[in-house]
């Protein structure tokens, strides 16, 4: 009798387990695999749609697919057991590669004679942040510098605003679209830069001949400062995390103090209160919980030494846990500048962006 008993028990323990081997019983739980088959899907389909192809055969990097995608893809790698980067990983790399030995050759993203002045600097200055962020997250991987790598950062800096209020930042495009190119948007960009140097392996950040651009750096993040958005705060509080002197450990204090008050009873946060924004069809702001803000707040929090503990943490957190798409994968997000039909490609990216934060807000160790 004992031994029968004994034998149910070992029964159940087993079932147990394989049931939580197989699948996730806990509906907070998430799908690293649905996430990374969007993101990739986002990614090949961003490649090849005509609205994106540059001359010589190439594509333009955006802030809200191509970009994230790059930052938040890698951090996939450990909870799916990769051993190597996705093709769509490698495509978007040998793009931005490419674009970077060829800089003299290949026309800017938006030139001047089709879309007007200033926009062949705008699209100069933002493709030289967001090329070295690309390529120096591969090193990153590889674990040492590549010569393109190098040339990526030396393009940057020979770009680096030496006047004005974007002293030490970069000329940014500005089409009236938030929350990445608008009047606010080298911030932003400023942002991705100092995320791309800290980064880059081989010390870069330590490099005696990149000290007076990153001086002239830290100075624009804190004399710009309290003219900035929460967005823009917040994405300097994940860039404080990695690059020392970004922020004073007041502005840093007082973003954690701001970011963690917006947060809605839900657990988690909307884009819409990370600034005053309009949209230009005059139709309503979502102002619901989304996977860009949540996952983009909880991101900066952590990084930043908030605990995954922390109770408002902890809560954003399982959010993004329960609010994963099942069906596709993402993490819903709407548009800031106007109504678009979700299920749309140019509808999906706020929910790309979103998902790529989410990743990495979720993959934290």
């Amino acid at each position: 009798m004992k031994s029968v008993t004994l034998f149910s028990v070992l029964l159940v323990v087993a079932i147990a387990s394989a049931v939580r081997a197989d699948g996730p019983a806990d509906p907070r739980s998430w799908d690293p695999k649905a996430a990374a088959a969007y993101l990739d899907g986002r990614a090949q389909w961003w490649s090849t749609w005509q609205n994106s192809a540059r001359d010589h055969e190439t594509f333009c990097v955006s802030c809200h697919t191509a970009a994230p995608y790059a930052l938040g893809r890698p951090a996939l790698r450990r909870p799916l057991g990769e051993q190597a980067r996705s093709p769509q990983e490698n495509r978007l790399v040998d793009n931005v590669v490419k674009r970077v030995t060829m800089w003299k050759d290949v026309a800017p993203f938006y030139p001047d004679q089709t879309r007007g002045i200033p926009k062949s600097s705008e699209s100069r200055g933002t493709e030289s942040v967001l090329n070295a962020l690309v390529v120096s997250g591969r090193d990153a991987e590889r674990g040492h510098m590549s010569d393109e790598g190098r040339t990526a950062f030396a393009n940057m800096w020979a770009l680096q605003m030496k006047t004005d209020a974007t002293s030490g930042a970069w000329t940014w495009l500005n089409f009236h679209y938030e929350p990445w190119e608008s009047t606010d948007s080298p911030y932003f960009g400023a942002t991705l830069a100092a995320i791309a140097v800290a980064q880059a392996p081989d010390a870069y950040a330590e490099s005696a001949d990149i000290q007076e651009n990153l001086k002239q750096l830290r100075t624009f993040f804190q004399r710009e400062f309290d003219r900035q958005p929460l967005f823009n705060k917040v994405m300097a509080l994940w860039a404080s995390s990695g690059l020392k002197g970004v922020l004073t450990p007041e502005q840093r204090s007082a973003i954690v103090d701001a970011a963690l008050a917006k947060q809605q009873p839900d657990g988690g946060w909307a884009t819409a209160s990370l600034g005053t924004y309009k949209r230009v069809d005059n139709s309503a702001l979502d102002t619901r919980s989304d996977g860009y803000a949540t996952g983009l707040v909880t991101l900066a929090l952590q990084r930043a030494g908030v605990s995954k503990t922390n109770a408002q943490v902890a809560k954003g957190l399982d959010w993004l846990r329960a609010n994963q798409d099942k069906a596709t994968g993402q993490w819903p997000a709407s548009s800031l500048n106007k109504q678009r039909d979700p299920a749309s490609d140019v509808g999906r990216f706020m929910s790309d962006a979103a998902t790529a934060y989410a990743v990495l807000s979720l993959t934290q160790p």
